[in-house]
């Protein structure tokens, strides 16, 4: 996705780190592009909180954010809200310096591969990584305070209530009685 195309840009220089901590806030339009994206109601607050630091030739952007979600519950399809907070780490790293590895070849990520961002030009977009963050944090699949109800007036057994069945659960069935 090129930055022109991203709901909530935040164009950084990593020559020219802003000092101290940066705060983020998505715009009313931002927030609305965000939750088409992302297939929710409404964001009704996104924030967010980065402090800058380098390692190499690495930019380092430790932070939080939080946002303040409305979307259907997965079982009764009524709006819930509920709030987001998530602490990130990201490293912006210049585009050719990730290491490359053949489609199939095993390799081991090391903690500081996990969260690494490939950057071209004179500038990374903050807003871009801090958008996908939030978009990890979004559960899908979040119930509200009525999904119980409905599943027991459908007569829909949770997981936690099903008995186990099928081959394996009559096998360890036999094991116990014996």
């Amino acid at each position: 996705m090129s930055g022109q195309d991203n709901e909530l840009v935040r164009l950084v220089k990593p020559r020219a780190l802003p000092a101290g901590e940066m705060s983020v806030e998505a715009s009313d339009t931002e927030r609305s592009a965000l939750a088409r994206r992302f297939s929710v109601t409404a964001i009704h607050q996104l924030t967010a909180t980065v402090e800058f630091g380098e390692k190499d030739e690495a930019v380092l952007a430790n932070g939080t954010l939080s946002a303040r979600i409305e979307q259907p519950c997965a079982v009764t399809r009524e709006d819930i809200t509920y709030d987001i907070s998530e602490s990130f780490a990201l490293r912006f790293v210049p585009a050719g310096t990730m290491a490359d590895y053949e489609e199939d070849e095993e390799f081991e990520l090391t903690e500081e591969d996990l969260d690494e961002i490939e950057y071209e030009g004179e500038t990374f977009d903050l807003g871009e990584a801090i958008a996908q963050e939030l978009g990890l944090a979004i559960d899908p699949y979040r119930e509200g305070p009525g999904a119980e109800e409905r599943r027991a007036e459908a007569g829909i057994e949770s997981d936690e209530e099903r008995a186990p069945s099928g081959p394996l659960a009559e096998a360890l069935s036999a094991l116990k009685k014996g």
